[in-house]
């Protein structure tokens, strides 16, 4: 049988376990929907020992800007027999383009996430069998705007030149699965159709039959520290390389398809 075992299992790593034990695998883990504490190093250890693919989907910490598994276990991952190891990273690590293409031949460090580039670099560099597979804004059911058209927490910034990339948690999954039969190395998971935030606001309301919010400066739009990061940086983020090597395709090619599936799954 197969064996994921997953730090950190949040929202795109719980979605990957719910699609693997589908299938017949089986999936442990730490995190919200994880059977074990990430601090308890024995049973980490024996999971890890019996486990044939290994996932990390834990940041660094906000704190000391560290990987936690990373410092914790990396001895133990190395000497693993996992046939798979792959760590969920993000675009922020390109920084800002200026609304340019960025793959994963760009630069990174430039942006304002530096210890996510650290990490990512640290990643890389562990062993042979990683997979760094970058990330940029993820939606899904039960996170996407048709949520925050309904919560009426929707807005839309008069930046009309901001162009940002994003990805459906289900082609998340498909991208991690795509890679157990691929080679190692950094795959950017993203859709083809980079736009403007507001333009995925605008279809969420088409979608719903809701109003347009008002559009607002950003000083007017009273964001928070982490929305306001979000708006510093513009890229395009190109996806070609995964669909290269790994013959990984996004069954949601664009925001029009995946929330249009979002809201026929009752999302």
């Amino acid at each position: 049988m197969s064996h994921l075992f997953i730090f950190g299992m949040g929202y795109s790593a719980s979605y990957l376990a719910g699609k693997l034990r589908a299938q017949g695998w089986q999936v442990r883990g730490t995190g919200r929907s994880g059977d074990m504490d990430f601090t308890d190093s024995a049973s980490v250890h024996a999971a890890l020992a019996d486990a044939t693919h290994i996932l990390s989907s834990v940041p660094p910490d906000r704190s000391t800007g560290l990987d936690p598994v990373l410092t914790q276990y990396s001895d133990i991952l190395r000497a693993s027999p996992a046939r798979w190891i792959g760590y969920l990273s993000s675009t922020g690590v390109y920084g800002d383009a200026g609304g340019a293409w960025v793959d994963e031949t760009s630069i990174v460090g430039t942006g304002r996430r530096n210890a996510r580039t650290e990490a990512d670099l640290v990643w890389q560099a562990l062993d042979t069998r990683v997979r760094v597979l970058r990330l940029p804004g993820i939606y899904g059911p039960g996170r996407s705007a048709l949520d925050r058209v309904r919560d009426g927490s929707a807005k839309r910034i008069a930046m009309p030149d901001q162009v940002f990339s994003r990805v459906h948690v289900e082609d998340i999954a498909g991208g991690v699965i795509a890679s157990f039969g691929g080679p190692a190395g950094v795959y950017n998971l993203a859709d083809d159709l980079p736009c403007s935030q507001n333009r995925v606001i605008e279809a969420a309301c088409r979608l719903l039959g809701a109003p347009l919010p008002a559009l607002q400066s950003l000083e007017e739009a009273n964001l928070s520290p982490m929305a306001l990061g979000f708006y510093a940086e513009n890229r395009r983020v190109a996806n070609g390389k995964a669909k290269r090597l790994l013959g990984w395709q996004p069954a949601y090619p664009d925001y029009e398809a995946g929330l249009a599936a979002i809201l026929r799954g009752g999302g």
